[in-house]
């Protein structure tokens, strides 16, 4: 299957999802997991294997680039055939580009270490989370990013809450656009709704584009069109 023919990895048909949790066999890896969703042909792909190498992909990117646009940054890995146009690498990717960019604009960080963590923190977060949830993964990346950047945990104070409104703020903002899902507007989104969070509250600023314009509307069937601000023809 060539990417942009559709949502399975294993034959491209479209992803179902269900009300309830069944059981299912990941086509890759065999293992057995619950999960919401196959494809209508009954295939199913586990997160891990879903994301294994477009993940390994980002830590590469975010390990060698100097810069300090986190929107340019996922841009560029987007273009990556196993960045798929939706996925929990996004999870990982919107926070890893955050951190770098961070870390390239002045701020304090061992990017190898938090870039790990970033890594550890995003696998574990299901895909789908955003209608199963109620909480895109991409805004939950933020927060991890906030967190991490902060090292901040259950018992601190601040920065507890620094994580905290991070992240509701990038679900607001998620939440006013609409759905359906897509993976690419919603790490826009957060990812602006973080630079400028960032700035406010750290000092640190990063750099945005004057103009978002998504390039991968064509591999997404339910895209918005021009009911989306990144919607380019």
């Amino acid at each position: 299957m060539k990417r942009g023919e559709g949502a399975c990895l294993i034959c491209g048909e479209p992803i179902i999802y269900y009300d309830k949790m069944q059981e299912f066999e990941c086509a890759i890896c065999h293992g057995t997991f619950s999960s919401n969703a196959s494809c209508e042909k009954g295939h199913f792909v586990c997160d891990e294997c879903h994301e294994k190498r477009g993940v390994e992909i980002i830590m590469e990117y975010c390990l060698s680039t100097n810069l300090r646009n986190p929107i340019q940054m996922i841009d560029e890995m987007m273009e990556n055939p196993y960045i798929y146009m939706h996925g929990p690498e996004h999870h990982i990717m919107v926070g890893a580009a955050l951190l770098t960019a961070y870390m390239n604009a002045g701020g304090d960080l061992n990017l190898e270490e938090a870039l790990a963590e970033m890594k550890a923190r995003g696998s574990r977060y299901p895909g789908g989370s955003c209608g199963l949830w109620g909480a895109c993964g991409a805004a939950v990346s933020c927060g991890m990013y906030i967190s991490i950047m902060t090292k901040a945990n259950p018992l601190t104070t601040k920065s507890w809450q620094q994580a905290n409104r991070m992240t509701s703020r990038c679900l607001e903002a998620v939440a006013a656009l609409g759905g359906p899902r897509c993976c690419k507007r919603n790490s826009f989104t957060t990812i602006k709704e973080a630079v400028k969070f960032t700035e406010e509250e750290f000092g640190v600023k990063m750099e945005l584009p004057e103009e978002i314009k998504c390039r991968f509307s064509y591999e997404n069937v339910q895209c918005k069109k021009k009911a989306c601000p990144y919607y380019a023809k």
